[in-house]
């Protein structure tokens, strides 16, 4: 049974991302207001607003969280052509704040000309790195040498895509058999050009990003692009969101022994979903890959699941306002009311992020909807 519950996010403008920290129990929210909210889940399950401030200078596209080894960190990346890096810190006894958190910027990133569109942190495994990538097409890679300052960031890789960049999504994987490796999305609208998904991975040999593969078959806009918690695997699961919902597989081949070039892979479409009937704007996946959100113009959460062939399926639908959505067959789904942390968003970026990624604003402001974030699946396995 889920049930609909909206928060009141009192954001001034549309909201482009949620974020859940590592242990679900924190939420960031960000938006076109230029502001990042903090949010605390109480014991009765409540979300407390317990941190806002202004951010960016411009629309703040995304917000994530680094692996709470590294403390409470957030990264946000803007309109304004930079992303930066905040970290909670507890008042000083001598201070007028004692024993309250505040959040402070800790750097920000000023190396792109243009719009920054995603940040990600890398995987753990790897220690405390950053990437952003940008609407010039380039991907830029930061580490943090020193973990205890992160006022400093060194700009290690730049990797040029060619395409401007909407997305970006590190393979989770920490197995020493798969080398570093990220996919990039690329929201261009022109069709002509395939290949709007690119595969980089890291050569121990050159210590560069080489680009591995190019899923040729993707020719519309790509919004949203997520990797598969890994869990053992030899092969990699990819989700993308652009017109509709589609799952890839990226299959290693067997490496010669001389080769020192990057990974070949055999790319395998498992599933593709036109159910959202409009643009797909998140895709998300819970701890174990086992289960996919999708979320879409059409208002709705739609959740996808595999059965042991490997057929994927839809297993719910959930809609923000908590009304019963029927099936195909006429009765009401399973799951067709919405998850308990659901937040009250301005379309989540949906009609209004194409809008503002270009710098264009309506000329008045969209009417509010309701959507539940994908990324509110992101519970671990305790």
């Amino acid at each position: 049974m889920f049930v609909a519950r909206s928060i009141a996010a009192d954001h001034k403008d549309l909201i482009h991302d949620v974020s859940y920290d590592f242990h679900g129990r924190r939420m960031a929210t960000c938006s076109s207001d230029q502001s990042v909210k903090v949010w605390d889940k109480s014991e009765n399950g409540e979300w407390h607003c317990t941190a806002s401030w202004k951010t960016h200078s411009g629309s703040v596209w995304r917000v994530t969280w680094a692996h709470p080894e590294f403390g409470q960190v957030l990264a946000s990346c803007s309109f304004d052509r930079t992303a930066a890096v905040w970290e909670e810190i507890v008042g000083e006894s001598n201070d007028k704040q004692r024993g309250l958190s505040h959040w402070i910027k800790r750097t920000t990133l000023v190396d792109s000309r243009t719009s920054v569109t995603d940040v990600k942190f890398a995987p753990k495994h790897m220690g405390l790195m950053l990437t952003t990538c940008s609407a010039d097409g380039v991907v830029r890679i930061y580490e943090a040498p020193d973990v205890m300052n992160l006022s400093q960031w060194s700009l290690q890789h730049e990797i040029s895509c060619k395409l401007s960049c909407s997305c970006i999504s590190w393979n989770p994987s920490s197995s020493r058999a798969h080398p570093p490796m990220f996919a990039v999305g690329s929201d261009d609208s022109n069709v002509a050009y395939g290949g709007k998904v690119q595969i980089y991975e890291y050569n121990e040999n050159t210590r560069k990003y080489a680009k591995a593969e190019t899923l040729m078959t993707v020719t519309d806009a790509v919004h949203d692009i997520a990797f598969a918690p890994n869990l053992g695997r030899s092969f990699h699961v990819l989700a993308i969101a652009t017109k509709d919902v589609r799952i890839f597989k990226l299959v290693p081949m067997r490496k010669e022994s001389t080769s020192s070039g990057p990974t070949k892979f055999e790319v395998q479409i498992v599933a593709q979903f036109d159910n959202h009937n409009s643009q797909v704007w998140r895709v998300s996946w819970n701890i174990t890959s086992t289960l996919l959100a999708s979320s879409g113009d059409d208002g709705c959460v739609r959740l996808w699941k595999a059965n042991y062939m490997d057929n994927w399926k839809c297993t719910g639908i959930l809609k923000g306002d908590g009304s019963p959505l029927t099936g195909s067959s006429g009765q009401p789904t399973a799951m067709s009311t919405v998850v308990g942390s659901s937040l009250q968003t301005s379309q989540n970026a949906l009609n209004g992020m194409s809008a503002g990624r270009v710098g264009k604003r309506a000329p008045f402001a969209p009417p509010l909807r309701q959507l539940t974030s994908p990324k509110i699946y992101q519970h671990p396995a305790y």
